[in-house]
């Protein structure tokens, strides 16, 4: 689809510039430049109407980009394709994907995409992960949260784990992981804890899973970088953190004693320390840096309040850059006092300082900005585009060079925003755009490119040779051109661009190879460089060493090279107090010295060690990290060895190690036993589990990892530790509940209740739960339930009528519900029921029979549902309850009603004795003797007793744990033949 080439001359500079337009509407483009001449580009269509990807094509150029040819007919004709990925360790090995809403496939080439092979998946893949080492190892998630492993480059994968946290999997890191075909990944139990899990990726079986750390994680926590996994652990309501050095076991970070976490990131590892963001306890919209020792374990402040800003997937970014090609120099933003100023350090937090402003402008007109009312402010935003810059640049290649977007003033502002370079690493800043613009490095950073920030069509870029200090124009287009993005030639002798973009939001790709090779006058030889020695406000030392770099001079067009060498010389420095941090416990105070925290008790550190050993006694200062410096105060700033003095046990602590008072029967418990003060080798321990045993230990170092212990009943246990030695002693206590998961609850209550009479209310749950079970009752029409520890209570119903009584049952995140619906009347009567034998024998005494056989007796007696209620008993022989109750609400006319119900009772215990009650079981058996035994009248007065509260009471059948259950209908007040009040 080349149409053109253009030449064009400017300022005895030639430029080849190629224009290229693919002929589609897409909306989305991926690049990727591959070995030698190939570049590959992705594009798609996407259709708002139907707000999905319709079509894509790929197009390959093989000469730097001057030509592109479409693959589709490699890749196939109807074939959408969604994702490019360029293996980073054998770029001539590529791998595409297709959009899931059309297939699920994966496409090969071993040849930088000239042919291609297509694979079919049985799964959809929403990202890929390569080996960093090796080319044909990959690790693919798919949309429904499973892993797969292929070490085939694609053509074959193997399911690893499922439930695995989206982005949170890992390859192994070489000279740390043993097997290079490792995978760490953060996976979900069936329960939904989080777990930290490890195995080899062809060997995943539930078998080979090893859990690095035994408890349960955070989700989203896991992170595994250079020497250091990151884990959050949920512990009494606040976030915890742990980190494992190197591989060794997971200690607990500790961060100052009352910053309080609500959210950390990890900045960076790759200088032997812990970077990390906290935003702490009363933060919004700032969080704070610190740094950590090398182990990353002991973590000290080095700028508060950085601020953060909002991207637009609306993650939050924080303000903090690190400057590339020198170590320990960094600049953030800083909000104090409702303004953010941008700071600078040249030793990795310790020290701060504002940017001084340029003295002149664009047009050399002096600027009067005087510290530290008036300074330079920075934006810090990385870009989310890939192929365009941020508003802050920086590369490796060139050391000491920063091209940024900011502003002058008293605060960062986005009004009256300019383009500023530093050539000499942030000492001293010049004026090099009025507008916006976009820089990108090249050839080493021996030249600058500039174009204007997309939302602004230009058809212009600026190439400079001396670091910004000049600036040539040179038109590459015609029409003016919104610029989407740039893919530089790959390489340390990049010297060609290709732009892209686009002349309207409706008009094709436009692509734009930009060669300025011819520029240069040749190769630099050693007259083309002057050294440059990096400093800090005219301090030679810096990171506690004096360096010397290399520079082309500004104006010469000569090519830097391959074997550039950027560092000439890098010379230790003598130490001095700015080579030292404050080190964990200790603040730095107005004078400058670094004293104990309030909180920090500087004996903490000698107070368990063994006598006759030796500590370190820190100085309350320790060196940063990667300083190079040596001799001077380092001795005196250094952490001294001393003996450990002979101490009684002193703030002895007993917890378990997943921090929880709880614990699952018959599973492993780990208790952790802490000692604040005493001779860990000279102190013994014993720990008494509360159910009868103990264990006693001559050496707490023999149980850092902790003491395991296995219940055999739940219960609440009293679980004690004693420390003593010949100087004292010390003990605490944990209590602790083990528990197992209800599995059945039953609500036992009587029938029928007497008005204002108090009733015994109990709920049976099996397995047996003493005292690590919670009752919550619902009694009557109260709104709020009844607390209870113990599985019974007691309560008198106030008025008549059909009352609801729920119990719930909580134990181990489980909760059961069981309800019934009990008759409350002033007098009832009641009449024991046995039965002829052959019931007994088609009785298979379930809870659905006996509420069937209670229905038919109601029927057959022939008596007002509404006055009548049957209870079958549980058990063999079959028995039963039959209640007779008053005729509603019995207010008036006691006498009457209670000789009514002893003539209705006569009636019914003639009729029964007369074998005149019968029922049919089942076609060919009846049931007719039914023998009934009269019980008197049952009311509110002290010398009757209820009938149905002491069968309730004193039944129990062959070690049955169920006596009566109940199922719940709510009907309101409703007739007494309501299913709810029928026997099951």
């Amino acid at each position: 689809s080349l149409t053109g080439r253009l030449m064009l001359m400017c300022a005895n500079v030639v430029l080849c510039v190629c224009v290229s337009f693919i002929d589609s509407l897409d909306h989305f483009l991926t690049a990727e430049r591959l070995f030698l001449q190939v570049i590959l580009i992705l594009t798609k269509l996407y259709d708002f109407h139907i707000g999905s990807v319709t079509e894509s094509t790929l197009w390959r150029s093989t000469d730097y980009g001057t030509t592109y040819e479409r693959m589709n007919d490699k890749v196939g004709y109807k074939t959408v394709l969604s994702y490019l990925y360029i293996c980073p360790k054998n770029k001539r090995k590529i791998m595409l994907l297709t959009d899931p809403e059309f297939e699920s496939s994966v496409l090969v080439s071993t040849d930088e995409g000239s042919s291609f092979q297509k694979y079919r998946l049985s799964f959809y893949v929403l990202s890929l992960l390569f080996h960093p080492s090796e080319e044909d190892w990959a690790l693919a998630y798919s949309h429904d949260q499973k892993l797969y492993s292929s070490v085939d480059f694609g053509r074959k994968w193997q399911l690893i784990h499922e439930h695995v946290t989206p982005s949170r999997f890992y390859w192994s890191v070489s000279g740390l992981d043993k097997e290079p075909d490792l995978v760490h990944m953060e996976a979900h139990t069936h329960d939904g804890d989080v777990q930290y899990v490890t195995c080899r990726a062809q060997m995943c079986s539930e078998t080979n899973r090893i859990f690095p750390f035994r408890g349960f994680i955070d989700i989203s926590s896991l992170v595994v970088q250079d020497d250091y996994i990151f884990i959050q652990v949920p512990t009494s309501g606040r976030a915890t953190y742990y980190v494992s050095y190197k591989r060794e076991p997971f200690i607990q970070i500790k961060l100052p004693k009352y910053s309080l976490p609500k959210d950390l990131h990890i900045v960076s590892t790759d200088e032997k320390q812990v970077f990390a963001a906290v935003q702490e306890w009363n933060q919004n919209d700032t969080y704070n840096l610190y740094l950590s020792d090398s182990r990353g374990i002991y973590f000290t402040l080095a700028m508060e309040n950085v601020r953060t800003t909002r991207g637009l997937a609306g993650n939050q970014m924080l303000d903090l850059y690190e400057v590339a090609g020198i170590k320990g120099m960094l600049i953030a933003n800083r909000r104090q006092d409702n303004q953010v100023k941008t700071y600078i350090t040249y030793n990795k937090g310790r020290d701060w300082r504002l940017l001084q402003a340029p003295p002149t402008d664009l047009e050399g007109n002096d600027i009067h900005c005087v510290l530290p009312f008036c300074s330079l402010h920075l934006q810090l935003q990385t870009s989310e585009n890939p192929y365009l810059p941020g508003t802050i640049s920086t590369k490796g290649s060139a050391p000491g060079v920063i091209v940024a977007t900011g502003n002058i003033g008293a605060e960062l502002s986005y009004n009256n925003v300019g383009m500023f370079i530093s050539s000499d690493a942030g000492n001293s800043w010049r004026a090099i755009f009025e507008e916006e613009h976009n820089v990108w490095f090249l050839d080493s950073g021996g030249a600058l490119v500039a174009v204007r920030q997309p939302s602004v069509p230009t058809k212009h870029l600026w190439i400079s040779f001396d670091e910004g200090r000049q600036w040539t124009q040179h038109s590459f287009s015609s029409v003016p051109l919104f610029v989407d993005g740039v893919v530089v030639e790959a390489g340390a002798e990049n010297h060609i661009l290709t732009f892209f973009g686009h002349f309207s939001h409706r008009s094709e790709w436009q692509l734009f190879k930009i060669d300025y090779k011819s520029v240069f006058s040749g190769r630099c030889t050693e007259e083309d460089y002057q050294t440059w020695h990096l400093h800090n406000q005219g301090e030679p030392c810096v990171m506690g060493q004096k360096q010397i770099y290399m520079k082309r001079r500004p104006g010469n067009y000569c090519m830097l090279g391959k074997d550039y060498s950027r560092i000439l010389s890098a010379e230790s420095c003598i130490c001095r107090a700015h080579d030292f941090e404050c080190d964990y416990g200790y603040e730095r105070r107005g004078d400058g010295n670094c004293r104990p925290a309030f909180w920090f008790n500087p004996s903490s550190l000698w107070r368990v060690c063994s006598h006759g050993q030796n500590y370190l006694n820190s100085t309350g200062y320790r060196k940063v990290v990667l300083n190079n410096c040596t001799k001077g105060v380092k001795e005196t700033y250094t952490a001294r060895k001393q003996l450990c003095p002979h101490r009684a046990p002193k703030g002895l602590t007993l917890t378990t190690k997943d921090g929880k008072l709880t614990a699952n029967l018959a599973t492993n418990v780990s208790f952790l036993v802490h000692l604040d003060e005493g001779d860990s080798l000279r102190t013994n321990v014993q720990l008494d589990f509360g159910d009868g045993t103990a264990v006693s230990y001559s050496n707490l170092s023999w149980i850092e990892e902790g003491i395991k212990h296995v219940y055999k009943a739940a219960g609440i246990f009293r679980v004690t530790a004693l420390a003593e030695n010949t100087l004292g002693y010390d003990s605490t206590t944990l209590f602790l509940h083990v528990i197992c998961p209800v599995e059945h609850v039953q609500l036992l209550a009587p029938f029928v209740v007497i008005r204002n009479k108090e009733v015994n209310i109990t709920a049976l749950v099996l397995p047996s739960h003493p005292r690590t079970v919670t009752y919550f009752w619902w009694l009557g029409n109260n709104s709020e339930p009844v607390i209870t520890l113990d599985g019974s209570v007691s309560y008198s119903f106030p008025s008549e009528g059909f009352h609801s009584i729920t119990v719930q049952v909580s134990s181990a995140n489980v909760i059961l519900q069981d309800s019934k619906i009990i008759a409350v009347r002033g007098f009832f009567k009641s009449l024991l029921l046995s039965f002829s034998p052959n019931l007994d024998e088609l009785n298979p005494d379930i809870p659905e029979w006996r509420q069937d056989v209670a229905t038919v007796i109601k029927t057959v007696t022939d008596f007002p549902e509404d006055q009548l209620l049957v209870a079958v008993f549980p058990g063999i022989p079959t028995a039963a309850e039959l209640f007779l109750l008053p005729h509603k609400n019995q207010s008036e006319g006691r006498k009457r009603s209670e000789e009514q119900l002893e003539r209705t009772s006569d009636i019914i215990v003639t009729a029964l004795n007369q074998n005149l009650v019968e029922f049919e079981l089942k076609p060919g058996i009846y049931i007719n003797d039914i023998v009934p035994a009269p019980a008197p009248l049952v009311d509110s007065s002290p010398r009757h007793s209820s009938s149905a509260m002491l069968m309730l009471l004193s039944v129990v059948f062959l070690g049955l744990a169920v006596f009566l259950i109940y199922k719940f209908k709510r009907y309101g007040l409703v007739p007494v033949n309501a299913p709810g009040l029928s026997s099951f």
